[in-house]
Order: C-alpha cells, then structure tokens, then sequence
C-alpha cells in the first residue's frame, strides 16, 4: 500500500515542477510578438517620415519654380511657405535661372519614443532637351 502511494506521488512531484513552464513560454512567445510590432511600427514611421519630407520638397520645388521669374529671394521664400505647410522645414534652396532645388526635412516620431529626421531634395524647373 504503501509502495503505491509512494510511486503517485512521485508522479505528482514531476508534474508539479512542470507547472508554470507553459506560462513562461506564452509570455516569452508574446514578449517576441510586441517587439516585433513596434519594430514594424518603427520602421512604418519612418517610411511616414520620408514621403511627408519628399512631399514637402516636391511641392515647395514646385511652388518656387513658379516664382523663380522674380528671382531667388521670392521663389525661395514661396518654396518655405510650402514646405512649413507641410510640416517640414526647408533647409537649403537653390535658384540658378529658372531652376529651383529645395532639400526639406521632417521630424520623425517613432513608436518607441525616438526621433529622427528625414530628408529629401526636389527639383523643378524647366525640361531641356537633350542635344543629339
């Protein structure tokens, strides 16, 4: 009687040092989950942060070509306007002729609480043809 007993409850104290490892692995498995998705996050904010920067110099480009008749001060001061409208700054811009360059940057907030910049530079201008 007593050798069953005993061979029951060898049996309970295995499966009582397994109990909680299941536990562990969820929260392991689900840690790995949430890290993942603010990488993902991460990496979808800045991808955000670029095409606001590219649309930011696209648009300020364009709206200084339109003035680069009246020479740099005022294309370049049109092109800001666009650029701060869109929520970038413009940090350089450059009028030689009727051509206009205009490089803008856009702060990034990404998931986790880091911040960057991203950047971007346009052109607009007149279409040259090719001399053949």
């Amino acid at each position: 009687m007593r050798g069953c007993g005993g061979s029951s409850s060898r049996a309970g104290a295995g499966s009582r040092r397994d109990r909680g490892a299941a536990t562990i692995l969820v929260l392991a498995i689900g840690l790995t989950l949430t890290a993942a998705g603010l990488a993902g996050a991460s990496v979808g904010a800045a991808r955000v942060g670029r095409h606001q920067a590219r649309a930011a110099a696209d648009l300020g480009a364009l709206a200084g070509g339109a003035r680069a008749v009246f020479g740099p001060e005022t294309a370049c001061a049109r092109a800001a306007e666009f650029v701060a409208a869109n929520h970038g700054r413009m940090t350089s811009c450059v009028v030689e002729g009727l051509e206009i360059v205009v490089q803008a940057e856009v702060v990034v907030h990404t998931v986790v609480g880091i911040s960057g910049r991203a950047t971007a530079t346009a052109r607009a201008g007149p279409i040259y043809a090719v001399p053949s």
